[in-house]
């Protein structure tokens, strides 16, 4: 081969070898370019992520309000995956319901519209009578495509026309990115992200962010949630400590001046409010009347009901000899009040303040107990008559019926309430009236203060470490020997 036919082939190779460099030049300027923009892209996404799980800590550390954190979720969650518009609904108290806390405006609906309001979502434009219809639709568990996320383990991504109930299509719904939040394996919501018809700016790349994006937003509102059951604890913890201030004024202060017996009353709430109650009522300028209840249950809705079986007793005891009469009339003047599960124990002593002379009506509550001093033995009064409230008048009245009594020199009366003899020990084994009897008769001689101490230490000891389940209440009245009888020191001017 000659040199002059070589030349050509030669300046043939090299031409292909520059114009091949120059394509692999280009390209790989090309995928160089691609990878920076890539970069780029990748960089600007962990920056909104970023500043999105900033967002969720400045809004955690400053306490915001449950609307702000609300809104930074879904606003947050739509800026790093570019979402034309998202939702959050969390579940509600009854955990029955999925309940709309924050839309972004315009976003597609995501539960089933009435026909005419459908229309109107079809068209991409944001109508207020929609946006309002979805903002006040609560979403039952298990139903449609909301309520459906509780059984899912992660996000899903949809955008096939099969994936949706095609009347959610027809509304204008052409994809979405759905996921529950679970926190401490407690599902807590769903956050939806959501593009109208003919938009689609999500990939199934990016469902591994929005799985990100869900573990925060869930451990975000599970701890907004904790804070703020203990913000309301202690709100609640306060009216109650109020509330237990005035029912002590609701007790009586001290013992009335009654010459020639001593009286002492004593209450140990089992929660921060009591049901028990106990009284000294004014009937006339020679009698007496002595009352102890319990509301059934305990805590608020038994203080009410104490508060009210008080207020029923005031007006009604005065001028009454007869507590009988006087329990008929409180009942018919509770009964219309009190619902179908309460009802309120009571015995009622009417005491004649010169003679000793009693009268005691029981409506369902604990036999009190006397101490004779004579025999040195307890006795129980035992008289029949049904509780306060569950009876309208009739079967009351013929039930509750008054029971005479004399008070003797040294002879102490005792009532209480269930709280006592039903107090348990670490076996289960109950106080009991016989235990309390045999306390009773050590204490009775020692006088009324240190007897009602004695007992109450007791059956506090008795329990043990064992917490209080009700309420304690107790009251004594004991008739005193002439040479126990204090006489006020007359001195001459």
């Amino acid at each position: 081969m000659t040199l002059q036919t070589i030349e050509p082939v030669i300046i043939g190779f090299l031409t292909l070898t520059m114009i091949s460099l120059g394509v692999i030049v280009i390209g790989s300027r090309r995928r160089v370019g691609q990878l920076k923009r890539r970069s780029a892209d990748i960089q600007q996404e962990e920056r909104r992520v970023f500043d999105f799980l900033h967002g969720l800590g400045a809004a955690f550390s400053e306490g915001v309000p449950a609307g702000e954190l609300h809104r930074l979720i879904v606003e947050g969650a739509c800026h790093i995956l570019k979402a034309g518009g998202g939702a959050l609904y969390l579940v509600d108290r009854t955990g029955e319901n999925l309940l709309p806390t924050f839309l972004t405006k315009g976003c597609p609906p995501l539960v089933i519209l009435p026909e005419a309001l459908a229309v109107e979502a079809a068209t991409g434009v944001a109508s207020q009578a929609v946006e309002s219809f979805v903002r006040l639709q609560a979403v039952p568990m298990g139903r449609g495509l909301l309520g459906e996320v509780a059984d899912w383990k992660e996000a899903r991504f949809f955008r096939r026309q099969e994936d949706f109930d095609a009347r959610l299509l027809t509304q204008g719904l052409g994809s979405a990115m759905l996921g529950p939040l679970y926190y401490r394996q407690k599902f807590l919501g769903v956050l939806a992200l959501a593009e109208h018809a003919g938009t689609d700016s999500f990939g199934q790349t990016k469902i591994e962010v929005f799985q990100a994006i869900l573990e925060q937003s869930a451990f975000a509102l599970f701890n907004q949630a904790i804070h703020l059951a203990a913000g309301e604890k202690l709100a609640l913890d306060h009216d109650l400590q109020i509330a237990r201030e005035i029912q002590k004024i609701l007790l009586p202060s001290g013992a009335p001046n009654l010459q020639g017996f001593q009286i002492s009353g004593l209450n140990l709430p089992a929660k921060t409010l009591s049901g028990d109650y106990f009284d000294y009522l004014p009937v006339d300028e020679d009698h007496l009347g002595i009352v102890i209840a319990d509301v059934s249950g305990k805590g608020v809705p038994a203080s009410l009901i104490m508060a009210m079986c008080r207020s029923a007793l005031r007006s009604q005891a005065p001028g009454r000899l007869s507590p009988a009469s006087v329990l008929s009339a409180v009942n018919r003047q509770l009964y219309p009040d009190m619902k179908e599960d309460m009802f309120i124990s009571m015995a009622y002593v009417v005491m004649n303040r010169h003679s000793g002379d009693a009268l005691l009506a029981r409506a369902g509550h604990d036999a009190p107990l006397m101490y004779r001093s004579a025999h040195h033995q307890v006795e129980r009064f035992n008289p029949k008559g049904m509780a306060v409230g569950i009876d309208s008048g009739g079967v009351f009245d013929r039930f509750c019926t008054d029971y005479p009594f004399h008070i003797g020199e040294g002879d102490l009366l005792l009532l209480y309430t269930d709280g006592v003899t039903e107090a348990l020990d670490a076996q289960g084994i109950e106080f009991g009236v016989e235990r309390l009897s045999e306390e009773l008769l050590e204490n009775a001689r020692d006088g009324v203060e240190k007897t009602l101490q004695r007992l109450a230490h007791s059956v506090l000891d008795f329990a043990g470490k064992q917490p209080q389940h009700d309420d304690i209440t107790l009251i004594a009245l004991q008739k005193q020997a002439p040479s126990e009888i204090s006489h006020p020191t007359i001195t001459n001017p």
